[in-house]
């Protein structure tokens, strides 16, 4: 395998890792607050919202899975 291909498939793990609801509502997050930034709105607060909820949610859905 190549050098590259195994240093993108490290960033994904790293990135998505074993949960990949998390990582796409992260992304949404990261969105959101660029969406609001850009339409003029205050927008510090929709990561440290949205950090805590999806730790919430995720420790929910594993204890719900058991």
């Amino acid at each position: 395998m190549s050098v590259i291909r195994r240093i993108g498939f490290e960033i994904w793990d790293f990135v998505v890792g074993d949960d990949w609801i998390n990582a796409v509502a992260v992304v949404a997050a990261f969105g959101l607050t660029a969406v609001l930034a850009g339409a003029g709105v205050t927008a510090w607060w929709v990561m440290p919202v949205a950090v805590p909820l999806l730790l919430w949610l995720s420790v929910r859905r594993v204890l719900r899975a058991r």
